[in-house]
């Protein structure tokens, strides 16, 4: 282990670039090397005398690898700028929008040899790793049903907060690509991919192109059967929530915690453990980091020992690939 700091590159200044200022502040080996803004602004929390450049390509400091803050649709600009640069990539979700984009970005990654991860950090959980690795033994018996709500709130000054939001071309779409991405990434590492969908989709109380509630229904190879609900019209916003339902009996998770388990022969795993996993219920700002510092710590490990991040790029992109899905296969 070298004892050289691992340098960052933070890029775009918006909301969620200060929560990463923040997690590298408590990473031991972590360091922020300087920030891409286009406006120019360092994020707010970011020290004053922190470098600012104007694109990846004119940065003039030492640095391994970026982590990209920017808008979802933006984010194959800012890995494909990256790897020409050479350097590893870490994007807030989601990897991209677009299949295209995403294929766009692996490519060149894999080309210039460098690392392409997504933050999505749900899946540093202490409970969901154990039911991850009960799910993969067949410990909780054959699963027939998974049920997840992600019923969230954002209000108008969220949505008046940036051109873009609430549309297509830059967000991709609403809360399933948006507020759910995080839990449906978790319901791709949980079950995979689903071989049918069905969904229905709403704009019920915001003034937005896109969907701010819909539900869609999954069905597995295997029989299992699946809904997720997302929205982002649910006052005054509440905790996600999953359910599952097997041979042996029930497990509910509540913000990645194991409220209920009900499962024959199978010992409840869950522990009080100091991890906290920021809810998303009904504000997009991240109070508690935990989960963005062993992300970040996770992929710094992953470069320096040349092995996969926790979360791959062609693991990541399963989320946009089954909301994509999801999307298509509305009912009007």
């Amino acid at each position: 282990m070298t004892d050289k700091p691992f340098r960052y590159l933070i890029v775009g200044s918006g909301n969620i670039s200060r929560t990463y200022v923040n997690a590298i502040d408590k990473t031991p080996g972590l360091e922020l090397a300087a920030m891409v803004s286009r406006s120019g602004k360092r994020a707010e929390n970011a020290p004053d005398d922190l470098p600012v450049f104007p694109s990846i390509e004119t940065v003039e400091v030492d640095f391994d690898a970026v982590i990209l803050c920017t808008p979802n649709g933006l984010h194959h600009q800012g890995a494909r700028e990256a790897a020409r640069r050479g350097k590893h990539v870490l994007t807030e979700k989601v990897l991209e929008i677009s299949r295209e984009n995403m294929d766009a970005m692996i490519r060149d990654c894999e080309a210039a040899g460098v690392k392409l991860a997504v933050s999505y950090q749900r899946r540093m959980s202490p409970e969901n790793q154990t039911l991850k690795g009960l799910l993969e033994s067949g410990a909780l018996g054959r699963i027939f049903a998974a049920d997840m709500r992600v019923k969230f709130y954002r209000d108008e000054a969220y949505y008046n907060s940036g051109a873009y939001r609430g549309g297509y071309e830059i967000d991709g779409g609403g809360p399933f690509i948006q507020q759910a991405a995080h839990n449906v990434d978790l319901f791709c590492w949980f079950f995979g991919m689903p071989s049918k969908v069905v969904s229905m989709l709403g704009t019920c109380l915001h003034d937005i192109e896109v969907e701010d509630h819909g539900t869609a229904l999954l069905r597995y190879e295997n029989g299992m059967l699946g809904s997720i609900t997302a929205s982002s019209a649910c006052k005054p916003g509440f905790s996600p929530v999953l359910e599952i339902h097997s041979a042996k009996g029930s497990v509910t998770l509540v913000n990645d915690e194991i409220t209920t388990w009900e499962i024959e022969g199978v010992d409840n795993p869950s522990a009080d453990k100091e991890f906290e996993v920021h809810s998303g219920a009904n504000t997009a700002a991240v109070a508690d980091t935990a989960g963005h510092e062993a992300i970040l710590a996770d992929f710094a490990e992953a470069v320096r020992t040349d092995r996969e991040p926790a979360v791959p790029a062609s693991s990541g992109r399963l989320a946009t690939d089954l909301i994509l899905q999801i999307y298509s296969a509305n009912v009007e």
